[in-house]
């Protein structure tokens, strides 16, 4: 059976004549009785009584006609779907982000993408950089906010922002009223809040100090980046921390925030998709909206 054998047969339901039918279908009339006949010996049904006047449905033509017809709508449905997605009117999008991300970028992302494209639903799942690679290989996310380094081989991505890493340090700490940037290497001996295992930013803490030739003492661990500041707040250690979170931070009870040196440590903030998998005209569009409000805000 052929998708215009259907169209054929509803058609000539229309029509109840084999002449119009073939008109308004811009065939030849043998053309279309020989592809009736072809469908009628498939099916092993008669679909149409032919009489001198007219041409009607049998019983089994009126079941054929209908279903066809559904069929047909549905087609039609669905090539309407497909042109609002291709031309942005409509869809969804699954992102993962990191709760640093989803806190810091996504409420400057999100109201901008959302007047250029009212169509176009978005849904996040914010997780730490460990579940989001898998999350994001599985394709379970259409692509993750992540930062590098990314440990999965099967992913590839793109940059969107570089930002400098400062150092959070109590007020009363001996390097709050510094007036240089702190050398990394002065920190060999300081007591470290970092973030817990699973997490992207955890894992550049570790190498900025590597880099520098001394381990972490970390004596605090937490899930939530606005923990650790509280926690350096409260005198219990120092910590890394993106510029774009200290330049948030504002209030009585916050750290002192510091520039670092030897050399300056950085993050790079990618859109991370699992390799060879399609990027959709929506995914484009966000990540547009994505690079324009990032390089805005800098």
């Amino acid at each position: 059976m052929e998708f215009r054998q259907l169209l054929y047969a509803v058609q000539i339901a229309n029509e109840k004549n084999f002449s119009r039918a073939a008109d308004k279908l811009h065939i030849a009339q043998p053309s279309l009785s020989q592809q009736l006949a072809k469908l009628e010996r498939e099916l092993g049904v008669v679909l149409f009584h032919r009489t001198t006047n007219s041409v009607e449905p049998t019983h089994a033509g009126e079941t054929f006609v209908q279903k066809a017809q559904h069929i047909l709508d549905l087609v039609e449905q669905l090539k309407s779907e497909m042109n609002d997605i291709s031309h942005l009117h409509k869809g969804k999008l699954v992102v993962g982000t990191l709760p640093i991300t989803g806190s810091h970028i996504l409420p400057l992302v999100l109201p901008e993408f959302a007047n250029r494209h009212p169509g176009l639903e978005v849904h996040l799942v914010e997780d730490t950089s460990a579940k989001l690679e898998r999350l994001t290989s599985e394709g379970a996310v259409d692509f993750s906010l992540l930062s590098l380094p990314i440990a999965d081989p099967s992913l590839e991505h793109r940059p969107f922002i570089t930002e400098q890493i400062c150092l959070a340090v109590p007020q009363s700490h001996r390097f709050a009223d510094a007036k240089k940037a702190i050398p990394v290497r002065e920190l060999a001996g300081e007591s470290f809040i970092v973030l817990k295992k699973g997490q992207g930013f955890r894992q550049i803490a570790f190498e900025i100090c590597a880099q520098a030739g001394f381990e972490p003492n970390i004596v605090f661990e937490s899930g939530n980046i606005e923990t650790v500041q509280a926690l350096v707040a409260a005198g219990m250690g120092v910590a890394f921390i993106p510029n774009m979170i200290a330049e948030a931070k504002k209030g009585r009870y916050v750290p002192v925030y510091k520039p670092l040196t030897g050399p300056v440590p950085t993050r790079t903030l990618v859109v991370a998709q699992r390799r060879g998998r399609y990027f959709s005209k929506a995914a484009e569009a966000f990540i547009e909206t994505l690079l324009e409000v990032t390089s805005q805000s800098r």
